[in-house]
């Protein structure tokens, strides 16, 4: 009798199932994130707060997409780049908004930050490092442009992510993009004789807002700041990486860290889905 053809999904599903054989160290932490992160919805859907259990939700999501990505693009991730992927997801969603990491430790949101720029130009490197071993193109980037693409990758991305945090706070009236305390202003708006000259307001203590005071101990900067700050160390996080990066291709995997966060192409012995396939050749459903 002739074998009914599985859908794709349901081989997607399959080949999730079997990730843990080939990358245990990784489903640990994937294991015990997890575990956290739904104690932790629990305990916020006991406390009514049904927009932290969606968060939840969502860094659940989040947590499958590396696998998802290993098995959709066939690609290979190594485990120190997916256990910091992992663990970066949880300290952004968990971490950072629902345990308030971001206001007890004021650099939680740089270090993130820079993490995210470093693991972009990872991205973005090895996508160019795989296109140039690819057969089927017919041209190779330079070691320098490799570099140089996996840096404007990363900025990109940091671009898109302020995109969002601005609309964000525009349109549902969140504060992703936090606010600066700071003490001296510079504005053109705010010259007396009206021209393109920047007035200069120093020693700034203390705002009033419709008669009361909001002892700040200076002025509110709404979100340039902090803006400006996290696309510089996005910049710094990316650009360690592609300098090293340059080497890495320029002498084709000397360097074994590096190696530690770029993707490479399957290789056919450990293709899940093709592994899943001849399962069911082996078992095939009448």
């Amino acid at each position: 009798m002739k074998k009914k053809k599985e859908r794709p999904a349901r081989r997607l599903g399959k080949a999730l199932a079997m990730e843990p054989r080939e990358h245990k160290a990784s489903f640990c932490v994937y294991f015990t994130l997890r575990l956290l992160v739904i104690i932790t919805a629990i305990l916020q859907l006991t406390n009514r707060n049904y927009e932290n259990v969606f968060l939840c939700i969502l860094t659940l999501f989040l947590l499958v997409i590396p696998s998802i990505v290993q098995l959709t693009f066939k690609v290979e991730l190594p485990t120190v780049l997916e256990i910091i992927i992992l663990i970066f997801i949880f300290a952004a969603e968990i971490l950072g908004e629902i345990q308030e990491f971001y206001l007890i430790f004021p650099f939680w949101d740089t270090v993130l930050h820079t993490l995210n720029g470093f693991l972009a130009a990872a991205i973005g490197f090895s996508l160019v490092d795989l296109l140039n071993r690819s057969k089927r193109v017919t041209f190779e980037l330079s070691p320098l442009f490799t570099a140089i693409v996996a840096l404007s990758f990363s900025m990109t991305i940091g671009v898109m992510w302020e995109f969002f945090e601005f609309g964000m706070d525009q349109i549902l009236g969140y504060d992703m993009q936090k606010d600066t305390i700071i003490q001296t202003i510079r504005s053109v708006t705010l010259d007396p004789e009206g021209k393109n000259v920047p007035f200069v307001i120093s020693g700034i203590r203390d705002v009033t807002v419709n008669g009361t005071s909001l002892n700040l101990g200076g002025y509110l900067d709404i979100g340039l700041i902090d803006t400006m700050q996290d696309l510089i160390v996005n910049f710094i996080g990316a650009a360690i990486f592609s300098f090293f990066g340059f080497f890495y291709v320029k002498k084709r995997g000397g360097n074994f860290v590096i190696s530690q966060f770029i993707p490479r192409k399957k290789r056919a012995d450990r293709d899940f889905l093709r592994i899943v396939a001849e399962e069911e050749d082996e078992h095939p459903k009448l």
